[in-house]
């Protein structure tokens, strides 16, 4: 992208300021930013932000050590992890309202929002499954050891599938996000 995709513009907001709000509609008050020692500039744009800020000091390390270092800054009362990533912007509150409230009636499976069949993102996790990723290499791995667990949620929202990988997803990114 030629520079960090979290402070691409989405409207009136960076892409990681409009994540972050948008998880604040969906009624998530427990909100922890991982980023790497040298994204100074992710964490000025997100510093007046409600949200907790850790570092993983593993640099370019799997997203799952990034899990590892999130769950330290958990607040001790949570039940569930909903693995939130910044190139997935265009996620509706509604969608995460719907996952934990479908987290609260199983609070011991993992939940995958769906959209047309296909599996997208944010996954809420049982807290009790993600500190899985102590033992396991990477999410993927959790999810295998543990697919008896799986619930997917139909999601009316292309969001949920929608990332920003390179130039070409930012722009459809930004089309979607302008209609």
């Amino acid at each position: 992208m030629g520079r960090p995709k979290q402070l691409l513009p989405l409207g009136d907001r960076t892409v990681i300021e409009h994540c972050i709000r948008t998880i604040a509609e969906a009624g998530i008050r427990d909100v922890v930013v991982v980023l790497q020692p040298d994204a100074g500039d992710i964490a000025a744009a997100v510093h007046a932000l409600p949200v907790k800020t850790v570092f993983n000091m593993q640099q370019g390390s799997e997203m799952a050590e990034s899990v590892r270092t999130g769950l330290e800054a958990v607040s001790p009362g949570a039940t569930g992890i909903l693995l939130c990533l910044a190139d997935h912007p265009l996620v509706m509150p509604e969608t995460m309202r719907s996952l934990t409230a479908l987290h609260t009636a199983h609070p011991g499976s993992i939940i995958i929002p769906s959209f047309n069949r296909r599996r997208g993102h944010p996954t809420l996790f049982p807290l009790r499954i993600i500190r899985d990723i102590r033992a396991q290499h990477t999410l993927r791995d959790v999810i295998s050891a543990h697919e008896k667990e799986i619930m997917y949620l139909n999601a009316d929202d292309e969001g949920v599938l929608l990332d920003m990988d390179n130039p070409s997803d930012y722009e459809l990114v930004l089309g979607r996000f302008s209609r």
